[in-house]
């Protein structure tokens, strides 16, 4: 089929928009932790139900010990250091703003993968860089009192959606070296992104049971499984993030070239506006709306130029 790995590229960005709003709900509802660990136990059922459908076992296949390995750190990374972030910035500065600053996680990966993969940077990688930290500075700056430019959101919002970013670009490349290691002719190739996954879930669970017991205990836990609204979003959290939303993510860097997949990925942060006006009521300015369209040019412009 023409432009398949476009079209699941698409469907990623509406279903992580929809991630995006119900973990700002669930995150303020249930806490962080919680809601991470009730993600990832979600996530790993799932994905066992779906592997014992395919593959009549519920444990994925096809992958060499060194894949396992990047993938459980790319699971570290991506998902405890990264999703933690990710959701604080969700309860600091809205879903809104943290999927803007998220437009910055390809740019991530890119360095990361320079960095690791010897993967060239050019001039216009330069360029794309700087027209998406643009489009983000409209969004986020403003007229100050007693400076000519100040900062509209909380520093620690702003901090840990810069460090979320960062997180999922560098877990992006830690995941494609991990498939790498994969072997094709084990299991359909269609499969191989959720097993990957598999185990960057695995790492979740165990890296945000630990936080969340050192933390909090695991009272809140238990309390979240007695709260109904609580419980649906975390589902449906789960269902368009870690199960579906990273899955059909990594499906689609099969099916077209990872630049266009990234780049319509990250049409995020413009189709989220009108729901968190709906949904959370935050109001929407002409920055708001040009900024968030230029950072997605820059990205378009890191990967198409």
């Amino acid at each position: 089929m023409n432009y398949l790995g476009e079209l699941i590229s698409i469907g990623v960005a509406f279903s992580w928009t929809a991630t995006a709003l119900l973990s700002e709900f669930g995150s303020k509802r249930l806490g962080n932790l919680t809601l991470n660990v009730l993600r990832m136990a979600l996530a790993l059922l799932f994905s066992m139900v779906m592997f014992w459908i395919v593959l009549g076992s519920p444990l994925p296949a096809g992958g060499t010990a060194e894949a396992y390995g990047w993938m459980l750190l790319s699971g570290l990374v991506g998902y405890v250091i990264g999703d933690f972030c990710l959701f604080q910035c969700y309860i600091i500065i809205g879903s809104r703003y943290g999927q803007l600053f998220m437009t910055l996680a390809p740019l991530a990966a890119a360095l990361m993968a320079w960095i690791t993969l010897g993967q060239e940077m050019n001039a216009m990688s330069i360029v794309a860089m700087l027209v998406t930290l643009a489009g983000i500075s409209i969004s986020v700056l403003g007229r100050g009192e007693h400076h000519k430019v100040s900062l509209k959101l909380p520093l620690n919002g702003v901090l840990f959606a810069i460090g979320a970013a960062l997180c999922q670009g560098i877990g992006l490349v830690l995941s494609k070296i991990g498939m790498d290691h994969y072997q094709p002719e084990a299991i359909p190739e269609w499969l191989i992104p959720f097993s990957a996954n598999f185990f960057r879930c695995l790492a979740g669970i165990v890296g945000f049971t630990i936080l969340m017991y050192f933390r909090d205990g695991l009272s809140p836990l238990r309390e979240a499984l007695h709260d109904r609204k609580g419980m649906t979003a975390a589902t449906a959290t789960t269902i368009f993030g870690p199960f579906v939303g990273v899955g059909f993510s990594l499906m689609a860097v099969q099916y077209t070239s990872a630049g266009i997949a990234s780049t319509l990925m990250a049409l995020t942060p413009i189709i989220i506006i009108l729901p968190s006006y709906w949904l959370f009521h935050q109001k929407i300015t002409w920055k708001a709306v040009v900024g968030a369209v230029i950072s997605v040019v820059g990205v378009s412009l890191f990967f198409l130029g």
